[in-house]
């Protein structure tokens, strides 16, 4: 399994409608058929600037692969998240075996 998170900061102002038009776009990425476990945060923290968190699993590599490629989270990117997003941290996860 593949955990997929990405905390990040929006160009809008917190509580606008563009922020909860951005925010509803994002979310709609959770109903591709190869995403389980999506959610998004409000963060919450002191200690840096990001403001919300989205978090998803993946089954498989090629799950993973296939919700990359997959035309609706493409054109999320392009026409949504590098227009609107003023700063991001992607971090990926997969279980580590101390075995």
């Amino acid at each position: 399994m593949i955990i997929h998170t990405v905390a990040f900061k929006t160009r809008h102002a917190i509580g606008s409608e563009e922020e909860k038009e951005f925010l509803r776009a994002g979310i709609a990425l959770g109903k591709l058929p190869m995403v389980t476990n999506f959610k998004c945060y409000k963060q919450v923290s002191q200690k840096n600037d990001f403001q919300y968190g989205f978090f998803m699993e993946f089954a498989s590599q090629d799950a993973y692969d296939a919700y990359n490629g997959h035309p609706d989270h493409v054109q999320f990117v392009e026409t949504r998240w590098k227009p609107e997003v003023e700063d991001f941290l992607e971090i990926d996860y997969v279980d580590h075996d101390m075995t």
